[in-house]
């Protein structure tokens, strides 16, 4: 499959269409953010699908706020993380689409093994769940968060199962159930 060969969709090429729009939010981005703005990937000159920005996670909440403000990329479609295993070995990834234009857009911002991250819960209350998960797969910890903990493992988990380091077949073996935290039933 070649990434750079236009695929139809149901909003027509997609590259034809939303090129014009992707240009002038990056030049407005690289204008008002150049020091926040570590590389941007196009699609017509590297395998990506959508516009992809590398961020300074310093000034990513600035920049997310102009996007969703200024630009219309006002739904955040995905929040997630993957573990590169380089020496910043992590990227949060932020997609956005702008319900008007239908355009998309993906930031990411690269952390280091006990960096943590403000929450964007401020701009998106949405963030709420996908940083827990991130959290819990991932062990990156965000800022403000209002409740940060596990998600999806048993409180009792030990380690974070989407990092690169965590055992293949690292099972944990609980013979009881799950505690039921008390907190719940206030």
């Amino acid at each position: 499959m070649n990434i750079q060969k236009p695929v139809p969709t149901i909003y027509g090429n997609w590259q034809e269409k939303f090129s014009a729009q992707w240009s002038a939010v990056i030049q407005d981005l690289k204008t008002g953010f150049a020091e926040a703005i570590e590389e941007v990937l196009l699609p017509e000159s590297h395998p990506v699908d959508i516009p992809t920005a590398f961020v300074a996670k310093n000034r990513a909440h600035d920049l997310l706020k102009q996007l969703k403000e200024a630009h219309g990329f006002s739904f955040l479609t995905d929040y997630t993380a993957s573990d590169e295993g380089e020496e910043k070995r992590f990227h949060l990834i932020i997609h956005l689409m702008s319900p008007q234009t239908k355009a998309r857009m993906r930031l990411k911002i690269r952390l280091g093994e006990n960096e943590t991250m403000s929450t964007l819960i401020p701009l998106w209350e949405g963030a709420n769940w996908a940083e827990r998960e991130i959290f819990d797969m991932f062990g990156i910890r965000f800022e403000g968060h209002p409740d940060l903990r596990r998600i999806l493992m048993d409180v009792r988990w030990e380690g974070h199962p989407l990092r690169k380091d965590y055992p293949l077949r690292g099972y944990q073996v609980f013979l009881t159930p799950e505690p039921i935290d008390p907190e719940l039933f206030k």
